[in-house]
């Protein structure tokens, strides 16, 4: 039987694979807490307040790889994996990568120029099998999360400019970006006023739109401002929400079958 007599049709629905990031305490954890049955990997000590079963802290890259390695042997009723966060994670990886190579930081590993963050990639290819097995074979959906830095984008098509990025190294942003479904970066809204503020000189000030600091928001799409994507053709911002974002995912799901 050739190959062409096992080609499929159709879309496939499968659980969502996410990356959320954006400033601290805007409530990504706490997203990812309203998400079907979760189970937190944490990587950092933040989730005190947020009543969600997790692992015990991780210490180190194999306590990641082996509270993985449980999830898809062990018996359980756990429909979300998180982890919390990836930037933390990387930090465990580089400890185990210089490890490994007898450094002391990765930008020593090898004799330096840059090959430690190369060799970055093995562990966080590891780190992705076992979740795409999650994925795969438990059906479990994803979440990732991350912290926001500010990167300067050498655009080919215009001056460079700032904009939000998740906190993670060039390298291995890439790899989970190209991962995941969707990536969606947390933010508040606000708009900017620019004022006199004397002497010939102009100040910006920022503006809250909405309560409490500012209306919380995930914006699903990326432009000048933010890194984002999405595969459900959302909207182009979403309240900060899951049952906003589980609607528009599966709505999205309902129109393509």
């Amino acid at each position: 039987m050739g190959k062409l007599q096992n080609i499929l049709q159709g879309r496939a629905a499968s659980p969502p694979r996410l990356l959320v990031y954006g400033t601290e305490g805007i409530g990504k954890s706490s997203l990812a807490a309203r998400a079907p049955q979760p189970i937190f990997i944490q990587t950092e000590d933040g989730l005190g307040e947020i009543d969600c079963h997790r692992f015990p802290l991780a210490q180190s890259f194999a306590d990641v790889q082996g509270a993985l390695t449980e999830l898809g042997n062990e018996p359980h009723d756990y429909q979300t994996v998180v982890i919390d966060s990836l930037d933390w994670l990387e930090r465990l990886i580089w400890d185990a990568v210089c490890q490994d190579y007898g450094a002391k930081s990765i930008e020593k590993v090898d004799g330096g120029y840059g090959k430690g963050y190369v060799y970055a990639l093995t562990p966080w290819r590891q780190f992705i099998d076992q979740l795409s097995a999650l994925h795969r074979q438990r059906s479990m959906a994803v979440i990732l999360i991350a912290h926001a830095k500010v990167e300067k984008f050498d655009d080919p098509e215009s001056s460079p400019y700032d904009r939000y990025s998740p906190r993670l190294h060039k390298h291995a942003a890439a790899l989970l970006t190209e991962w995941c479904d969707a990536v969606l970066f947390a933010a508040r809204k606000f708009r900017t006023q620019t004022e006199d503020a004397g002497f010939g000189r102009k100040r910006t000030i920022a503006h809250a739109i909405g309560k409490d600091g500012g209306e919380r928001i995930l914006r699903t799409v990326g432009g000048p401002s933010c890194v984002a994507k999405n595969r459900y053709n959302l909207d182009g911002e979403l309240p900060l929400d899951w049952s906003a974002l589980l609607t528009g995912i599966t709505s999205s799901a309902a129109m393509s079958a």
